[in-house]
């Protein structure tokens, strides 16, 4: 199986790849998302550290359970070879309706195939109100006419 673009990244294929990323991170489907990591995968992500496509499904299936309407962006920060960092930021309420925004950097490193096998997340957040949510786009991949993080002063 192989997950185009492939390394060695150029500045059109990382972004590329980075938008990819964001639209499977925005559907929601951890079984999708998980089958753009290779099946022994290396995460770091906050305090937790999966092992294996499989941890990384269960991950993301704990993640979206309790993070409700989350909305993703993403933004390429650099790249060389196989390698691509990224910011981000995304927003979602808990199941008592409180809000929060997430701001994150990621280093992925992909295998020759196009599979990231390293992810590693330093991710903060804070509680935001309804009023200051910033993605409000329909659930689901933000369209192509949404500002980025750069437009939105993140």
């Amino acid at each position: 199986m192989s997950r185009p673009p492939l390394p060695p990244f150029d500045e059109t294929s990382a972004r590329e790849k980075v938008r990819l990323a964001e639209d499977g991170w925005n559907s929601r489907d951890p079984a999708k998302v998980a089958l753009a990591y290779t099946e022994d995968t290396r995460w770091r992500n906050r305090a937790e550290f999966p092992r294996g496509r499989e941890e990384a499904r269960k991950f993301l299936e704990r993640k979206w359970a309790k993070e409700l309407d989350y909305r993703l962006i993403k933004e390429l920060w650099a790249y060389s070879g196989n390698r691509i960092a990224v910011r981000y930021a995304y927003e979602y309420h808990d199941d008592s309706g409180n809000w929060f925004r997430a701001y994150g950097n990621e280093n992925w490193e992909f295998a020759e195939d196009g599979l990231m096998q390293n992810r590693h997340a330093s991710i903060n957040e804070r509680p935001i109100t309804e009023a200051e949510r910033l993605f409000r786009w329909p659930l689901g991949r933000r369209p192509d006419d949404h500002p980025g993080l750069s437009q939105l002063g993140l």
